[in-house]
């Protein structure tokens, strides 16, 4: 991996040092927003949330199912196979260049290795769920959330940009499989409808526990 990593440098550290000289020129003013949507991204919990609350109606489950399925499966295969497996150092532990731009932007608290990005690729798989599941008319612009997340996590040095571009790719991928396992779940509950369980998780919905 480091022959690969010594071949995607030029371009990493074009995109880092461009970083800096917008941070010095914009007077650190993408600052403030930069570290507010790693907040928001931290965990996944704000996703792992929003399938929460829509799994509760009939009319919203299978998006719930999609994001839920599709968050884990990033989850999975960035933070717990490949960070490890890889074990790249953040920009900011591998070169005192990069640790002075750190510093400069805050020194924002990162730990863990760096490739990929598990802020991309948790928000990449939730937006590509959304867009799967819903409709298509509106549900692209979650995709405008992915470009900020990534825009952030290589503003504040916490990634190089290949580590965002990976985490991209292994969301999106991600969404594609939990979008084709939601189709089977569903599938398999609507094929037994008659099953009390199956009838349940297809037809519950808070909604008419209040209207009662």
């Amino acid at each position: 991996m480091d022959a690969f990593f010594d071949f995607l440098y030029p371009f990493d550290n074009a995109i880092l040092n461009f970083m800096n000289t917008l941070n010095m020129s914009a007077g650190a003013f993408f600052t403030p927003l930069a570290k507010l949507f790693t907040f928001l991204g931290e965990g996944g919990i704000l996703y792992f949330l929003t399938a929460f609350i829509l799994a509760f109606f009939k009319r919203t489950r299978k998006i719930a199912v999609c994001i839920f399925g599709s968050v884990c499966c990033g989850a999975l295969v960035t933070n717990v196979i490949l960070k490890d497996a890889v074990a790249r150092l953040r920009p900011f532990e591998a070169s005192s260049t990069f640790n002075e731009f750190w510093v400069m932007v805050g020194s924002p608290f990162e730990d863990g290795f760096s490739f990929p990005s598990g802020h991309a690729t948790s928000v990449m798989a939730f937006s590509t769920a959304l867009f799967l599941t819903c409709n298509k008319k509106w549900s692209f612009v979650g995709f405008i959330g992915v470009i900020i997340m990534a825009f952030s996590r290589v503003y504040l040095m916490a990634h190089y940009p290949s580590d965002v571009i990976m985490g991209i790719i292994v969301g999106g991928v991600s969404g594609l499989i939990a979008y084709a396992i939601t189709i089977l779940i569903f599938k398999f509950l609507y094929k037994h409808y008659e099953n009390k369980v199956c009838k349940f998780l297809i037809d519950f919905d808070v909604i008419k526990i209040f209207k009662k």
